[in-house]
């Protein structure tokens, strides 16, 4: 049985649970990362060198980063190829969107998220949580612009990068106390994922 190591409350693990919802994956989970520990113990380290979660091992296979992982999960189970298309512009136009979360996304959603959720009230930063959040609200529209006239992020069907990205949106759409401007797309598009079973249990849950 596939085994994974993460906590539930990283969006990182997030993703990798959901992907393996969409292919009907049985695995076990352990439990791992900031409050779990685990992370800094040398049989994790022997597996995952920095020390970061998720960590997957398929039989006798190690891989670590989230995105590496969604890949391998969706080549080696997807039978249809339908999460990660073959042809090859395809797969390059979801691809990008998995180096732009990394790249780009998420480096600008992490102050906002830990200012507003993992950050006591009391302690909170509201002008620079402010600021940063407009910036996030501009690469969200990059996304919204994108979805005018799709119903997923490339091609006919859903894909990787709906998990990936449908994945932060969550964090988006669900931070009390910011400002949002009006992007119809991105709201129709995210509302689209709320009926899919792995986001309903991974990613729906309120966030901590």
């Amino acid at each position: 049985m596939m085994q994974i190591w993460g906590r539930v409350n990283s969006v990182n693990v997030q993703k990798v649970l959901w992907c393996c919802d969409e292919l009907g994956l049985v695995y076990e989970r352990f439990d791992a990362g900031m409050e779990f520990g685990r992370t800094d113990e040398p049989s994790y380290r022997a597996m995952n060198p920095n020390g970061r979660i998720p960590t997957i091992m398929d039989e006798d296979f190690v891989l670590w980063e989230s995105n590496s992982i969604l890949r391998y999960l969706a080549m080696q189970y997807g039978k249809e190829a339908t999460l990660y298309p073959v042809d090859a512009r395809l797969r390059a136009a979801i691809d990008r969107w998995l180096d732009w979360s990394l790249s780009t996304l998420q480096p600008a959603e992490r102050p906002v998220f830990w200012g507003m959720v993992r950050t006591p009230p009391h302690e909170r930063d509201m002008a620079s949580i402010a600021a940063e959040a407009k910036k996030v609200a501009v690469l969200w529209g990059i996304v919204d612009a994108h979805l005018v006239g799709r119903d997923f992020l490339e091609g006919a069907g859903f894909s990787l990068a709906d998990i990936v990205l449908g994945a932060y949106a969550r964090r988006w759409f669900g931070l009390e106390g910011i400002e949002r401007p009006p992007l119809h797309n991105l709201a129709r598009w995210y509302e689209g994922l709320g009926s899919r079973s792995g986001f309903v249990k991974f990613v729906a849950p309120t966030l901590t």
